[in-house]
Parts: C-alpha cells; sequence; structure tokens
C-alpha cells in the first residue's frame, strides 16, 4: 500500500470533516482517519525528539525526548478516555 501524497492527504482530511459534521460517517472511518492523523502528530514528535537525542545525547535532547514521549502518552490516555493524571512515562 502506498502512502498518500501531502494533497491527497489534506483531501482525505477535508473530505472527512465534512462527514464528521454532516453526521455521515456511519462505519466512523472519518473519525478513524481524523483521530489517527492529530495522534500521530505527537508520534513525530517523540521520533524527532529520539533522532535528535541520540545525536547529541546532552541533557536537553533528553529532557525533550521525555517530553513528548509524555505528551504522546497524555494524548493516547486522552483519547481513550482515561485520566490522564495516571500517565507516568
Amino acid at each position: 500500500m502506498g502512502t498518500p501524497s501531502e494533497t491527497e492527504l489534506k483531501e482525505a482530511l477535508h473530505i472527512a470533516g465534512i462527514m464528521r459534521e454532516q453526521d455521515k460517517d456511519p462505519h466512523h472511518i472519518a473519525k478513524s482517519l481524523l483521530s489517527l492523523n492529530y495522534r500521530n502528530k505527537f508520534l513525530r514528535d517523540v521520533l524527532l525528539a529520539a533522532e535528535l537525542y541520540l545525536r547529541g545525547q546532552g541533557v536537553t535532547e533528553h529532557e525533550n525526548l521525555l517530553k513528548a514521549i509524555e505528551n504522546a502518552k497524555r494524548e493516547q490516555a486522552h483519547a481513550a478516555g482515561k485520566d490522564t493524571d495516571e500517565v507516568m512515562v
């Protein structure tokens, strides 16, 4: 399966938004796409922070990596309806 181009993804997200607004998402495909796209941002931040940490392995890079992981976990818990105070790094 190929990865959608930036244009294709933007179009898909736009249409998914319209489907959700019009409550025409009987199989929850639009909801899933929008949710996964939103959560993917947090995982990209973790990847970037990990790459920077591995290059420099400094204290600041380590702190940034831990923050990115914590943010991703917090968002995952929020999306699952769990108490974000229980999220631990």
